[in-house]
């Protein structure tokens, strides 16, 4: 696996070369291209339309469907108009499903060199040797599988908690995770461009006040373990919380630390997740929990979600129906993502302060 990984790698950072006949471009090719593009019914660029110096590999799906296929049999030099249909779903909607002209210059053509995966290509990457990358590599995929094998551990103990208490959620806070997860779905729709408005069949409805009440519930009694048990999340945790935020946006490392440091409300947002593995790792290490062997295809395995949970919990057959987005992505002329099922994966619930229930 750890092979496979490294050929992902080296694939991925193949260095290459201008062709040296002055031949076609031809699939799997790399051409360096400039392009402009505008909407073709009123002739304007939109904001992501163009680039320079872009390097594509021609038959790759990087760019919208019937753009690479027009550069496949030119030459270095020429002009092309692409003309494409943005699809419909497109994560801008200002462009979805709108034909549109790409004035396209091919600058150069070039191909791959077979990569080898020795101690000079782990040097153009930054490490010291081919070893210390595979040490790097088999180190990144063993922290994969240790966050999958926590999830699933969080997963089984949200399940446990929720076959062990049973009693009846504050109706306020129902109705606020109720339409929680309607304006998830919602979200899905317009990003489909479906009809706004959610009706919602009898069982459907049923479904997601059930999702909206283990939820709730979940978050209370969590509440309440980590306020018995004098659980706080300390000024360190909540920094290293923005600390992990801020990476998620790299470039705008400042603008997220300038963010929460002026919006004490999105701060506060950052404490209950990290209030909430606090209080799972002192369940845990209460527990007693015990070490399964598993294939990494067990590991990997999506786990049922609530839907699936609450109908097999009342003997029910089947999956539920409701689904949430998943979205965005930089404009060019790129796919849409796919978007996936809704309540949260890793079946989080939203913990609240002892104090406001």
């Amino acid at each position: 696996m750890i092979d496979d990984a490294l050929e992902r790698i080296a694939s991925q950072n193949r260095e290459t070369e201008p062709i040296k006949d002055g031949r076609a471009a031809k699939k799997g090719d790399i051409i360096v291209i400039d392009f402009h593009g505008r909407t073709k019914d009123d002739n304007k660029e939109h904001e992501g339309m163009h680039g320079h110096g872009h390097e594509l590999e021609l038959g790759s799906g990087q760019f919208i469907p019937g753009f690479e296929d027009q550069l496949i049999g030119k030459k270095a030099g020429d002009k092309v108009a692409v003309e494409v249909s943005f699809p419909k779903p497109y994560h801008s909607e200002e462009l979805a499903g709108r034909d549109a002209i790409f004035d396209t210059d091919i600058k150069e053509i070039r191909v791959a060199k077979p990569a080898t995966i020795d101690d000079a290509f782990a040097k153009r990457l930054g490490f010291d040797s081919e070893a210390k990358l595979r040490e790097a590599v088999e180190q990144q995929m063993q922290k994969e599988y240790d966050q999958l094998s926590r999830l699933k551990l969080k997963r089984a103990l949200l399940d446990a908690l929720d076959e062990g208490h049973d009693f009846a959620v504050p109706a306020g806070m129902l109705d606020m995770e109720f339409d929680f997860i309607l304006r998830q779905i919602k979200m899905e729709r317009q990003a489909a461009d479906k009809n706004d408005d959610v009706k919602l069949e009898k069982d459907e409805e049923d479904e997601l006040k059930a999702i909206a009440e283990r939820r709730v519930r979940l978050g209370m009694v969590l509440s309440e373990i980590g306020r018995t048990n004098n659980i706080q999340v300390l000024d360190q945790e909540l920094q290293a919380a923005v600390i992990r935020e801020a990476q998620r946006y790299p470039g705008q490392e400042a603008q997220v630390f300038e963010f929460y440091r002026k919006n004490r409300q999105a701060l506060e947002s950052l404490r209950a997740p990290v209030f909430e593995d606090k209080v799972i790792d002192f369940i845990i290490e209460l527990a007693d929990v015990k070490d399964k062997p598993v294939s990494v295809e067990d590991l990997t395995a999506e786990d049922e979600d609530e839907e699936s949970y609450l109908s097999r919990k009342k003997g029910k057959k089947g999956e539920g129906k409701a689904k949430s987005a998943k979205s965005e992505k930089a404009d060019k002329p790129e796919k849409s993502e796919k978007k996936e099922k809704a309540a949260d994966k890793d079946d989080k619930p939203k913990a609240k302060k002892a104090s406001k229930k």
